[in-house]
This record gives C-alpha cells, structure tokens and sequence, in this order.
C-alpha cells in the first residue's frame, strides 16, 4: 500500500500547520482534525492511508481515539503513527498497545517522520 493521504489529528494549530507544511512538500494529501470527535467525523468521510495523532487533546485523548479506531472493523489494517510530546517509556507501550504502529516524539524530526511514513508505505 502505498501512502498517499494522511489525517492528521492534534489539538495544537501550530501543530497543524508545521506538520502539513512538510508533508503537502513531499506530496501527501493532508486533512486535519483538532479533536477526536473531528478525526472520526473526517474518517468516515474519506479514509486516509495513515493517521497521525496527538495525545493529549480535550475530549477523547490519542490513546483512546487510537484504541477505538484500531479496533474498528471499517478501518482495519489503517496504521496509526502516535505523534506527541509524552516521551516517556510507558507511553510509547500504552500507545503500541492501542493499536499504533509507531511513536514519534514532538519536537518532530522532520526526516525521522518521513522514513516512519515510508517504512509504513
């Protein structure tokens, strides 16, 4: 499967901006949400090949929006990239047990992000 549109959830419209900048450059179609509620409102619009996802958001946080679309049989096989300031061990674990396949640290490397991307790809 190759990657080629990616939802990007985060709470942050910084946030947001820097990370569709980089990847709108290196050609991904890029849809964003600010919340869990907006991320499955935009999911079941148009599924993307990737999701990207903070952690910490209001409402339903990235580790629950992850749990519930992982297990979710319409979007089975939809990997998930957890994308957050939690750098801590037990994190990376919570978030791997909810069904991400990968974890990236914010600051977000830029080049770290894009071989994540395409290991994926």
């Amino acid at each position: 499967m190759t990657i080629q549109k990616i939802l990007l959830v985060d709470d942050s419209k910084t946030e947001l901006h820097v990370l569709s900048e980089l990847l709108i450059k290196r050609g991904y179609q890029v849809r964003t949400a600010e919340n869990g509620e907006e991320a499955l409102k935009r999911l079941a619009e148009e599924k993307p090949d990737l999701i990207l996802m903070d952690v910490v958001m209001p409402g339903q946080n990235g580790f629950q929006l992850t749990r519930t679309i992982t297990r979710d049989e319409r979007y089975a096989g939809l990997p998930v990239i957890m994308c957050t300031s939690k750098g801590q061990e037990t994190d990376k674990v919570w978030g791997m047990r909810q069904g991400a396949r990968d974890y990236v640290v914010k600051p977000v490397k830029p080049e770290e992000l894009l071989a994540k991307i395409k290991a994926l790809g």
